[in-house]
């Protein structure tokens, strides 16, 4: 006699099989999961909002990074307008300003000046891919100056200065991620592969990397460093340097799994057809690690972020007057600046958004591979 399929049976066959009986593949199961996670979405827009201001930082910031002007040193926040004196709605615009009090900084709207926020103007020129142009999103005529997040002590747009530091701050992640987990993966699977006193040796070298004080050796590498060291080559050296010694821990867990999964039907099949070891390991071996190389990527960003941004905070990392998250922030360590200047502290906002986004998604993307997940 035929059992009657239980109303939890059917949900799952549905979300196996999907619409019109065809079989969903994981990732689209993960997605459907993924979707269900309003933190987790909410951290994956912001995120990808993030990654466009950087990316098109030159279109988005009226100014260029090095863009100073010594008349306007610490200006406070632009405020913008859409109700005209008249007390009518009208295009967006702004006053002039007038500086109040010389030693303070302290600025007042002039009302007197009213200048209007103008939409795909021409600036400063930037390049963006291949390509070179003065397109900026907004503006305003001279002699005024928006400033929306303010300006620091060299008179120095911090909007704009966010978005040009952000493709620093935001991919050194990427990038140190990229680096370190393609090393952590060949090296886990060998490890794990061979076993024996392959797997011994490695595993001890591994764990000589991990015990390796990494904020320690970039101050001491720092300190034997040129001066004259360009931030690109600084950038560089940070990114190669975490990435080096990020990798050991991925290794360890990753050999953790090769060492389950070598042990499966699948992988003893592809030996006995004749696979080579390096296409068993590649091929067969390391994909089915995937799931947690992608929870972790997400969850390991941040660690990058914020190391770039505390090594910048104390001078070690990006100088001036290149600018990252983490330099913009060393504003803000004078007390008294920060009492005067609190947009100063929008750098470290920021930096917090972003690493909380991250979380948010990794602990989203976490549950969506997680096969014991209620679907």
């Amino acid at each position: 006699m035929a059992r009657t399929m239980t109303e939890p049976e059917r949900h799952n066959e549905e979300i196996v099989y999907g619409d019109g009986g065809a079989i969903r593949s994981p990732l689209r199961l993960a997605w459907r999961k993924l979707k269900r996670h309003k933190l987790a979405m909410i951290g994956m827009w912001v995120l990808i909002a993030l990654h466009l201001f950087a990316i098109f930082a030159g279109f988005f910031a009226p100014y260029s990074e090095l863009n100073t002007d010594r008349r306007r040193t610490n200006h406070s926040p632009t405020k913008v307008h859409i109700i005209s004196p008249e007390g009518k709605l009208t295009r967006p615009f702004i006053y002039g300003h007038t500086r109040v009090d010389t030693l303070r900084n302290i600025w007042e709207e002039d009302k007197s000046e009213i200048y209007p926020i103008r939409f795909f103007v021409r600036g400063d020129k930037y390049k963006i891919l291949w390509f070179e142009t003065d397109l900026r999103l907004f503006g305003v005529d001279a002699p005024a100056k928006i400033y929306l997040l303010g300006a620091d002590r060299y008179g120095r747009d911090i909007f704009s200065r966010l978005a040009y530091g952000g493709r620093r701050s935001l991919f050194i992640g990427i990038i140190g991620l990229t680096v370190s987990m393609s090393i952590g993966l060949v090296y886990g699977g060998i490890s794990g592969y061979f076993g024996g006193w392959v797997d011994n040796l490695m595993m001890r070298i591994a764990e000589v990397i991990i015990s390796i004080p990494s904020f320690y050796l970039l101050l001491a590498l720092s300190a034997v460093l040129p001066p004259s060291l360009g931030s690109t080559e600084r950038f560089i050296m940070i990114t190669f340097i975490l990435a080096f010694i990020g990798w050991a821990g991925l290794a360890r867990v990753i050999r953790g799994m090769v060492l389950s999964i070598r042990q499966q039907d699948f992988v003893t099949a592809a030996e006995a057809v004749g696979c080579s070891q390096p296409r068993v390991i590649i091929r067969h071996i390391l994909p089915n690690t995937m799931s947690y190389i992608i929870v972790n990527a997400t969850l390991s960003i941040p660690g990058f972020i914020l190391s770039e941004a505390g090594l910048s905070l104390i001078g070690v990392g990006i100088q001036h007057p290149d600018a990252s998250w983490g330099n913009m922030l060393s504003e803000a360590l004078n007390l008294t600046s920060l009492t005067r200047y609190p947009w100063l502290l929008v750098p470290g906002l920021v930096i917090f958004i972003t690493v909380l986004s991250y979380s948010f998604f990794g602990d989203g993307i976490r549950d969506a591979f997680d096969p014991k997940a209620q679907t």
